[in-house]
């Protein structure tokens, strides 16, 4: 997808010293997928504690 857009310069800067990648477009999409993976361990976070457990850890193991 073709997009423009302003984005502040020093950030820009940080973003890709921080990240090693060497383009304005890897590290928008780099960002953008760091983004993904934290909203989706936040929503994962919810259901802590909340999540019945039936089974046996013991028979799961493949190390046996």
């Amino acid at each position: 997808m073709r997009t423009n857009v302003v984005i502040d310069d020093d950030l820009m800067k940080s973003a890709l010293k921080a990240s090693g990648v060497k383009t304005k477009k890897d590290a928008i999409e780099e960002g953008l997928k760091l983004l993904v993976q934290v909203r989706g361990r936040k929503e994962i976070r919810k259901f802590r504690g909340k999540l019945k457990w039936s089974g046996s850890l013991d028979e799961m193991r493949s190390d046996k």
